[in-house]
């Protein structure tokens, strides 16, 4: 059985939720943190009342839930599953500062009951009308592929099923300040266009929202295999693992016709990535993705996101492509990231 999506949206710190060509101009920030682009979300919850009391993350999940709904043509997905690590942290950090000022009392349920994980999930549910299955995960580094897993297993249960399933994460200043002190983010202020030429330690921050819907009816691209990875002992252990998953799906590495690599700048993740292609793809075209997005733990939606793009418009933008050249016909490209060097993720993708 295939699955294929047949619809998708994103916000990001690009251009991405506008109409427009894909990704033809790259936004250019500089620091260590890269926010998302808002756009204007009353096009999507009208009632000004609801919105005032959704936080950022909210509205960024609704945002790219309904242009991936609009993409798909459909008005009512039949489950919604939601991959997130962080949560609604702007809430949380509300909830929390409160408590602290009110000395633990007279506290208000408002910010706590937004500041949950499945906040997010939830009220798409309310915003569609949806009463039917909704699950958040939040696996960390794997939240959005165990999403993606969950809704495979349902569509190979129930074929006719429409799943909405996404990523989503945010930073803030709280958030920012607290996983500066473990070293996760550069020093020094660096250019994102310049990011993945730094050769320094760290990376930089991001955040974002990428939904799809998935569904058995044929779309112009195709998810053709999920597999992860915790822990890895060795580079080789991971070189196996790329190799045993495309064996799996009866391919080999001169099969992929592009390979989206997760690169963050940060000189240490770099060499990993740098040394699995000069061995396994020393003729495959790479891109590369979080200078586009920054890093955070479901920035692998955003990659996928943008590989079922370039399938579809059959078109690699010059932006994204970090090494070679990439061929007239995209027909099938691998993504490959990892998070934090523990958290590694496959996703094939193909043209339908």
């Amino acid at each position: 059985m295939n699955i294929y999506i047949q619809g998708m949206g994103c916000v990001s710190p690009q251009q991405t939720a506008a109409e427009g060509p894909f990704l033809a101009e790259i936004r250019e920030y500089e620091g260590n943190r890269l926010k998302v682009l808002d756009p204007d979300y009353k096009q999507w919850i009208p009632d000004a009342n609801t919105m005032r009391r959704m936080g950022r993350v909210v509205k960024m999940g609704i945002g790219a839930a309904k242009l991936s709904l609009q993409h798909a043509g459909i008005e009512m997905p039949d489950a919604i599953i939601t991959g997130t690590a962080y949560g609604c942290l702007a809430d949380t950090g509300v909830f929390l500062t409160r408590m602290i000022q009110g000395q633990e009392s007279a506290l208000s349920p408002t910010p706590f009951i937004q500041s949950t994980h499945n906040t997010v999930s939830g009220q798409i549910a309310l915003l569609l009308g949806c009463h039917a299955y909704n699950s958040t995960f939040v696996h960390k580094g794997f939240s959005f592929e165990s999403a993606l897993l969950d809704s495979i297993m349902m569509l190979r249960e129930k074929p006719a099923q429409q799943i909405l399933i996404g990523g989503v994460d945010e930073i803030t200043d709280h958030s920012h300040t607290i996983l500066s002190r473990f070293g996760l983010y550069k020093q020094e202020p660096v250019r994102n266009t310049t990011l993945l030429q730094s050769g320094t330690k760290g990376t930089i921050a991001g955040e974002g929202a990428a939904f799809f819907v998935l569904g058995t009816a044929k779309g112009a691209v195709k998810l053709t295999g999920l597999d992860t990875l915790y822990k890895p002992a060795s580079q080789q252990e991971v070189s196996s693992a790329i190799q045993g998953f495309l064996a799996t799906h009866r391919l080999s590495t001169a099969d992929i016709d592009l390979l989206i690599t997760g690169r963050n700048g940060n000189a240490g993740e770099d060499d990993a990535y740098t040394q699995l292609t000069q061995t396994l793809f020393p003729q495959t075209a790479t891109a590369a993705f979080k200078h586009l997005c920054g890093e955070y733990p479901t920035a692998s939606a955003f990659a996928m996101w943008m590989g079922a793009q370039i399938i579809q418009q059959q078109q690699a933008p010059a932006g994204v492509l970090y090494s070679g050249t990439a061929p007239q016909q995209l027909n099938r490209i691998l993504i490959y990231n990892q998070y934090q060097g523990t958290h590694h993720a496959l996703i094939l993708l193909e043209k339908a």
